[in-house]
This record gives structure tokens, sequence and C-alpha cells, in this order.
């Protein structure tokens, strides 16, 4: 095995802040012949929170991932971190759940198809049929949920379990989860909306914002809280628009910036580049 292609670990952490933590990380890394590839961090000052993420490769012997975490946990232990060791290849699994709109699941599978998603998708679920056949085209599963919230939630919830799923992901899933499952999937679960809001709430998003005569259209992906569309944001894109564009304009230039934004905050937490914090996110671009 070459220095070049020599597997890659992630070390993601935080915690509240103080001095020597980025010493005592990169000083473990030395101590071992690890070789840093790229190295991110982030105190902020309004929470008292440090955020970090570190790629790195063995420049000597290669590294074992059990023995790292093993050999990490005292320096972790020292500082109070709340942190995950990772190999770059093991990408996290997440099942994606749809209704009927097909732009941001068509959008995701062919990133994911192509090898430009970050993840594995072990599934999709939908409380509509419409969708099967493109999700079986790309050779994945395909679950309709039964009829009923309850039962519905209940299912999503044990695909989750039986895929291993880390994240849940909502490429326009036209359904409110409840409390109760947005608990249950907290900071697992992401969200794509119109950022039309608080504006524009609701249903027809779109006309009501032609009716107004809005400049800029776009998009919020977030992580889904209890609160309806209220949780932290991952990443967001807008387009200007002018009087000349109509609902149908709105639309599709709407639809494109869904999926593009999705995809991008998919893309992320496959890279294990989003943190959460509080009522926000901190995100190592």
């Amino acid at each position: 095995m070459t220095a070049a292609n020599a597997p890659v670990w992630i070390l993601t952490l935080d915690c509240e802040d103080r001095p020597g933590i980025v010493a005592a990380v990169s000083g473990f890394l030395a101590e071992r012949d690890g070789f840093i590839l790229d190295s991110q961090q982030y105190a902020d000052l309004d929470s008292g929170r440090f955020f970090m993420r570190v790629e790195f490769k063995a420049a000597g012997a290669p590294f074992e991932t059990g023995q790292l975490r093993e050999a990490f946990a005292p320096v972790a232990a020292r500082f109070g971190l709340e942190w995950a060791l990772a190999e770059a290849e093991a990408k996290p699994r997440v099942l994606i759940a749809v209704s009927k709109g097909s732009h941001c699941l068509n959008d995701l599978l062919h990133r994911w198809k192509t090898g430009g998603l970050g993840v594995e998708i072990a599934g999709v679920v939908s409380n509509h049929d419409t969708l099967r056949d493109l999700t079986e085209w790309h050779g994945l599963p395909f679950d309709l949920l039964p009829e009923g919230k309850d039962a519905q939630e209940a299912a999503i919830l044990s695909r989750v379990d039986e895929t291993g799923a880390d994240y849940l992901i909502l490429a326009r899933y036209m359904q409110i989860l409840s409390t109760n499952l947005s608990e249950q999937l907290a900071g697992r679960c992401i969200n794509i909306h119109h950022s039309f809001l608080p504006s524009f709430k609701g249903a027809r998003p779109y006309h009501r914002a032609h009716d107004r005569g809005v400049k800029l259209i776009g998009a919020t992906a977030h992580f889904v809280t209890s609160d309806l569309d209220e949780g932290p944001i991952i990443e967001q894109a807008v387009e200007r628009v002018d009087h000349r564009a109509s609902v149908d304009d709105m639309i599709r230039i709407g639809r494109d910036i869904e999926a593009q934004v999705l995809a991008r905050a998919v893309q992320w937490v496959g890279a294990r580049r989003v943190f959460l914090n509080g009522h926000r996110t901190i995100v190592f671009r």
C-alpha cells in the first residue's frame, strides 16, 4: 500500500472550550506518526463550545481503528470530549422518505449512483407508490408505508433500525412528523423546505410568493425538531427572480434549488462536517 492510497480517518469532537485541545489532538497524532491532511476548528464564544474535525492517515505503519479509539479515550476523558473516530471509507447510511415529488429523490439517487453523494443509501420509504419504479431502477429497496400516521411512523422507525441507517432524509416527504418521532430521531433527520419562511408557510407557497411579487426564492435544509420548520439550518441557497417569472417558473427554479441544497447537506453530513450547536449548526466546508 502506497502513501497515496493509505486509509484516511476522520476525528470529530466538540466540548467546552479550554486551552490545550488542539495541542493534545495534534500531539496524539504526532506521537503515532499520524499525517494530518485537513484540520478545521471553531470556538463559539457565545456558547463556550469548541468544535474540531481532523482528517489524517498513517505516515508509517497502518492504524487499526479499534486501537486508535482505545488510545484516544484518555485524551477525550481529560477534556470532556464528545467525539467520534471513523474511517473515511465507512460512509454513513441514510434512509430516504418521499411522497410524490421526484426532483430531490432523483437528484440524490443520481449522485449516489455516480459516487458523488458520500453516503450509502439503505432504501426509500414513501406514503405513495409513485416513485417505486425510479427507486428500484437504481437497485434500491422501496417500501410503501401503511395507512395512518402512527402506523407510518412506526414503519419508518422499524426501517431505520433494520437498515442501520444513521440518518433519515426527508426528500419532500409531505407529512408532518410527530413530536415523538422528531425526538427519537433528534440530530438524525434532515428535511428540505422552500425558504419562504416564515412568510409563506403551508400549502402552495410558490403561488402565494408570486402573488406577493417576491424577488428571491430558495430552499433550506435543516435538522427536524418538534417545532415545525424551526430546526437547526444546515444549508440554504437563493436565486433572484423578477416580475416576469410565472408560478411555473418559480416552481421549476425552486425545485432545482431544493435538490441542490439537500444534496449539499447530505454530502456534508456524509463527510462528517456538520455539528449541532444548540439551535444552530457548525459546518466545516
